[in-house]
């Protein structure tokens, strides 16, 4: 997967400024940093087979559907699959029924989102797939 160019989307006439400079280097540094956390605490901590990790790697993306209906529903869609709370409820739940199982699942979620965040794959906002919290996606 390639690395998207980031505009920044004040300078492309939207009216929305875009995260830049320093604050959008941390942001994506965070975003490696999910990444690497979610994966050590996968190979490490759990005793679960190496194949789901590229088998559940892009689930999440799957939820992108939503724009065949409309931008709105895709924008919905995927922001639910790619923000913190619900691989946070999915982890809390399998900690507390000790199913390592649905703990590896949350933790490719959370590295799902990390890489995302670390590409320059941001929430989307309900205009265009290329608006993000991040920029703008494009060339």
């Amino acid at each position: 997967m390639a690395t998207p160019v980031v505009k920044n989307a004040a300078s492309e006439g939207s009216g929305e400024a875009a995260v830049s400079g320093t604050p959008l280097r941390i942001l994506r540094s965070e975003g490696l940093v999910l990444l690497a956390v979610a994966l050590a605490a996968f190979f490490s901590a759990l005793d679960e087979p190496f194949w789901l990790l590229p088998l559940l790697l892009f689930v999440p993306d799957l939820l992108m559907v939503g724009y065949a209906h409309s931008s709105r529903a895709g924008a919905a869609l995927y922001n639910l699959a790619h923000s913190y709370p619900a691989p946070a409820l999915l982890g809390t739940f399998a900690v507390a029924s000790s199913s390592h199982l649905w703990e590896a699942v949350a933790l490719v979620w959370f590295a799902h989102i990390g890489m995302d965040r670390a590409l320059g794959y941001g929430l989307k906002y309900d205009d265009s797939f290329a608006h993000t919290h991040l920029g703008t996606i494009g060339s």
